[in-house]
């Protein structure tokens, strides 16, 4: 009778230890899913924050840089000098490179659709590879200008306004382009990161058309003029080969930063000791502004599915608040090698119980021809 009660009340207790760790359980995580949640607002308010923070800068590059151009254009013409001329074009063309850049965070804005389930933030890298393919052609044009003036140079007409212009162009230029430069290097905006390289190439070759002039006139070199213009179109060569390398590469999901890589592997393996997970494989990804993550771990196959659930968000947890620049962190789960192995010897077990039994049909028959 003792018995009987004993065994009934065991059983119940167990059942209620149960219900106790599944409901705990499934508090947890509630809780990593709402602090989860908020991370990823937070993520996105970043985002849009860094957007709107580079759009407003991007305009006000379009309009400085096309009023610097037109007033460069204006004074080589009239001056006949070549390097003002050539970075009155270079101007021109890095308002165009920004008008491009500002259609392109406009365009990162929209959020994930039907047809773009990842969303639309690799359109930035894209306006950036267009940009520096716009450079290039630029670029040509400047030097063969340049070097037709260097092959039948010319005096310049009206030196101190020249050098006036170009000093002013090239004050005006770098401060807006450091502004921009400080923006994208908060947010990790790729194209306004390229269009800030860009401006302060500007005002560099303003420095540079500048002292072109001044040597030009004041030392009677007037190929110097012509030499300028050259370098001009150097710099823009250079400035256009990082962009297409950074921006080609971001565009075939290739990952530039390995460290990374080995931190994610080396912060899972040292959090998460007690709970015996090993790390298979960390596959990273850039969109341009923010980096994706897929991270293959192995778990004993024993575990119940909500407490590998709950694992996967803690690993993802921990991920997120140690690199904020990855806006998608996806923990894929997979049973260990040793549970694997076991199980397939459990079925080749199985298969090897199993005897061969003939069957009733065949016995009697043969006991029939025997008789």
């Amino acid at each position: 009778m003792d018995d009987s009660d004993k065994e009934p009340s065991e059983d119940s207790s167990n059942e209620n230890k149960k219900i106790k760790s599944s409901k705990q359980t499934s508090n947890e995580t509630e809780n990593l899913l709402m602090k989860d949640r908020d991370s990823l607002t937070y993520s996105s308010n970043l985002v849009n924050e860094g957007i709107n923070a580079g759009k407003r800068i991007a305009k006000i590059s379009v309009i400085t840089l096309l009023g610097i151009g037109i007033v460069e254009i204006l004074t080589g013409y009239f001056s006949g000098s070549i390097v003002a001329f050539a970075d009155g074009i270079d101007s021109i063309s890095d308002a165009m490179i920004s008008f491009i850049v500002l259609l392109g965070l406009r365009i990162a804005h929209k959020p994930a659709d039907k047809r773009f389930h990842f969303g639309y933030h690799k359109v930035e890298s894209l306006t950036a590879l267009m940009a520096a393919i716009g450079m290039i052609v630029i670029g040509i044009i400047i030097f063969y200008n340049s070097y037709q003036s260097l092959i039948q140079p010319h005096e310049i007409k009206e030196p101190i306004l020249v050098m006036t212009v170009l000093a002013g162009a090239s004050g005006l230029s770098l401060h807006r382009a450091f502004q921009m430069r400080k923006i994208a290097n908060k947010y990790n905006l790729l194209s306004l990161k390229t269009d800030a390289r860009n401006s302060i190439k500007d005002g560099s070759a303003s420095v540079i058309g500048f002292f072109s002039i001044l040597v030009a006139t004041q030392f009677g070199i007037i190929q110097m003029d012509a030499i300028g213009g050259m370098i001009i179109a150097g710099y823009i060569f250079s400035v256009s080969y990082i962009t297409l390398k950074r921006s080609s590469l971001v565009l075939v999901d290739s990952w530039q930063n390995p460290q990374i890589t080995e931190k994610i592997k080396e912060t899972i393996s040292n959090d998460f000791k007690n709970d015996d997970v090993d790390v298979k494989h960390v596959l990273l990804r850039s969109s341009g502004m923010v980096d994706q993550a897929e991270i293959h771990i192995e778990a004993s196959g024993d575990e119940r599915l909500s407490d590998i659930e709950l694992l996967s968000l803690r690993i993802e947890m921990a991920i997120r608040s140690k690199y904020p620049s990855l806006e998608k962190v996806s923990i894929i789960p997979h049973s260990s090698s040793d549970t694997a192995d076991k199980s397939k010897l459990t079925r080749i077990n199985t298969l090897r119980s199993l005897k061969w039994k003939p069957s009733v049909f065949r016995t009697d028959k043969k006991s029939k021809v025997l008789k």
